[in-house]
């Protein structure tokens, strides 16, 4: 792939579609096309075969989805599976009507069993029962890895699928129901860092930006302490589900995006299975740290970082999801590519971000 291929990211604006773009810059790739959710909804297959045949993509990063935490998943589950394969099967299929040569889609590790053995390899992938909570959104995204799989053996394109473990970083969503985990915290204890100093000014800055449930920094106190209780945020405690116990693996998303790029680049369909195998499956490539802290010890780094005096509290009577989701990383690191930032260097960096946007 040379620096003029013209590269189309599904999800510029997001997450790790930012990063993503932004790592293709700093290696001199300028051919870049993007689209806001405003500009092409990903979700009518007329608009986007439409776009298709104006721009005419070499290649495709599929960055674009319907994400959120274990709360949103669980609440707005038609949402996640309708969502998140309509966009697959417009941009896969389009991409392959449109000839493109090279695809890459992101999926997530939640697409493993809830039991599976771990740490995680990509052949354990539809052999046991998957996390209620988010099983919707798991089963779009299988569908996505086996679309592309599919594709491959039947058509021999060149489509390839990464597996990202939990992300976090710049650009993220820190929607008090909607985001990751780690995000979701770190706002929550900012907030009580800001209530607990009698900080307003913070919190009405923070809520002008986000507001929640309608409530912005131009309401009163009595209305904005109410609105904040409801999501377990308060002077004196912050208040998170389940019992804090699950093991996690997170992953700085700029690195994720590094790791994107180096596939993209430097990875073919046929470098990700073994070519002795009758059978051609579990293609898809883990990207992670291979390296996992408690959901409990990751708010207390938060916290730490922050600096909030107040107390860390436990809602037992919500779940906890899977209790360990640790991936196997050695296909990765096969392919060339080891990651470098550790999470409590990722929770500052990201605290610095959220303070300034």
């Amino acid at each position: 792939m040379n620096k003029n291929t013209k590269i189309y990211i599904a999800g510029h604006k997001g997450l790790v579609g930012s990063a993503i773009w932004n790592n293709l810059i700093s290696r001199g790739y300028t051919n870049l096309v993007g689209r806001t959710h405003q500009e092409l909804d990903l979700l009518d297959g007329a608009a986007v075969k439409n776009f298709f045949d104006e721009e005419q993509p070499e290649a495709v990063v599929l960055a674009a989805a319907h994400v959120g935490g274990i709360m949103a998943n669980n609440i707005y589950r038609a949402d996640f599976i309708y969502n998140n394969l309509q966009i697959q099967q417009n941009v896969i299929g389009e991409s392959f009507r449109h000839n493109v040569k090279k695809l890459l889609f992101l999926g997530s590790t939640c697409i493993y069993p809830r039991e599976a053995p771990q740490p995680m390899k990509e052949d354990c992938l539809l052999t046991d029962t998957l996390e209620y909570t988010n099983e919707p959104y798991a089963i779009a995204k299988i569908a996505g890895l086996k679309m592309c799989e599919s594709f491959n053996i039947q058509y021999g394109t060149n489509y390839i699928a990464v597996m990202p473990t939990n992300l976090y970083g710049p650009n993220d969503n820190f929607h008090l129901e909607k985001s990751h985990v780690l995000p979701a915290m770190i706002r929550k204890i900012h907030l009580a860092k800001c209530l607990n100093e009698n900080d307003w000014e913070s919190v009405r800055k923070d809520l002008n930006l986000r507001p929640v449930e309608g409530i912005d920094g131009n309401n009163s106190e009595k209305e904005i302490l109410k609105v904040l209780y409801k999501y377990g945020i308060s002077q004196e405690a912050v208040t998170l589900w389940g019992t804090g116990t699950p093991m996690r693996e997170f992953l700085w998303s700029e690195e994720m995006a590094d790791a994107s790029v180096h596939v993209l680049l430097n990875v073919d369909f046929k470098d990700t299975y073994d070519i002795s195998q009758k059978e051609i499956r579990n293609c898809h490539i883990n990207v992670g740290t291979g390296k996992e802290v408690s959901i409990r010890q990751a708010a207390e780094m938060i916290v730490k970082e922050i600096g909030f005096k107040g107390e860390l509290h436990w809602d037992l009577s919500k779940p906890d999801g899977t209790m360990r989701k640790l991936t196997d990383v050695t296909k990765l690191h096969n392919l060339g590519w080891h990651h470098k930032i550790e999470i409590d260097e990722g929770i500052h960096r990201m605290y610095e971000w959220y303070l300034k946007n």
